[in-house]
């Protein structure tokens, strides 16, 4: 059925039917009438030949370095929960922290038609900044500061400086860092600028040895921690940049038969629940994943509104759970 067949069986005229769908100006009487004419054939205009005839599309794209992350979950909860309640569709694209991959995706969405994208990235190459520099929908980045683009990020400098400080202030005097690589600006360089900016606050001198880079994953964290503690020195508190990492670093003390947090002590970024049910519960920053996918979706509305707004950055707050791996805090 086309839209004039459409139009004769409600009784209204063509411009009638497309504005309806389009969400345009239409008085109550029309609007009845288009309604119950849906009601009795189940007429619905083709998302192409709307996005033909409008340039909208109601698809935004979404780019994650991985579905199964729960951080990346919570973001996408939260753009789902501001764009569905507009009429959006969520395009998910899975990178699995690829370069390469992310910048397909945004050629993707370049060449075909989405009125949006919101990219969950880590690194920015200069590729990345050149393709960004080409789309023709507006585009908000979660997670990472770009100057010109619209970002909602946290703040990981200050989250990662609270968390080291709590266990220097129980009186750790040998602080080890397991981090991610200092290219990503938030996780990686953030939380390490955080983490050396307590200990030196703490008149603490960090030792090189007591530094490793990993990956984002429990496995990698197990084996970082193990070169941490191999050693005839050992730490005796370990700020992880995420707490997957920490809770491989639980593992490998556990093994060892290394206490927490008696022998060491041992906070993250995240507040997963993997760390609310660790043998040892991890203590954490909580960041607002949930709230920077909702702002994100609204910045994305307002640019799709008004194209040219000034782009803005979005920091959002954080906050510290104290849990039993950095010793139970005592109440008065």
């Amino acid at each position: 059925m086309n839209i004039s067949e459409f139009a004769k069986i409600a009784g209204v005229s063509k411009s009638a039917v497309s504005r309806y769908f389009n969400d345009g100006y239409l008085s109550q009487d029309k609007r009845e009438k288009i309604e119950a004419a849906i009601e009795k054939t189940g007429y619905s205009p083709s998302l192409s030949a709307r996005s033909i005839r409008t340039r909208v599309t109601k698809l935004v794209g979404v780019i994650l370095p991985k579905l199964s992350s729960e951080s990346c979950a919570r973001v996408t909860e939260g753009i789902s929960s501001v764009l569905s309640e507009y009429g959006y569709e969520l395009l998910l694209v899975t990178t699995s922290n690829d370069n390469h991959k992310e910048i397909e995706s945004l050629e993707l969405f370049r060449q075909n038609r989405v009125d949006g994208v919101i990219l969950l990235s880590t690194i920015f190459t200069d590729l990345h900044k050149s393709v960004l520099a080409k789309m023709r929908v507006p585009v908000i980045l979660v997670g990472q500061q770009l100057k010109g683009f619209n970002c909602v990020c946290h703040d990981d400098y200050g989250a990662a400086r609270s968390l080291t400080r709590i266990m220097l202030e129980k009186g750790a005097v040998k602080p080890a860092y397991i981090g991610v690589d200092p290219e990503d600006k938030a996780a990686g360089e953030a939380r390490r600028k955080g983490f050396e900016r307590a200990v030196a606050d703490a008149g603490i001198k960090l030792r090189q040895e007591f530094t490793e880079i990993a990956e984002f994953t429990i496995d990698s964290g197990y084996e970082k921690a193990r070169r941490l503690l191999s050693g005839k020195e050992k730490p005796d508190c370990i700020f992880c940049a995420t707490d997957s990492i920490a809770a491989g670093a639980m593992l490998c003390c556990r093994e060892a038969g290394i206490r927490i947090p008696d022998d060491v002590m041992i906070a993250a970024v995240g507040d997963s629940k993997i760390g609310k049910i660790a043998a040892v519960p991890i203590t954490t920053a909580h960041l607002h994943y949930r709230t920077a996918g909702s702002e994100a979706a609204k910045m994305l509305l307002a640019a799709i509104k008004e194209p040219t707004l000034i782009p803005r950055m979005l920091q959002l707050d954080y906050y510290i759970i104290e849990r039993e791996s950095t010793g139970k805090t005592e109440t008065v």
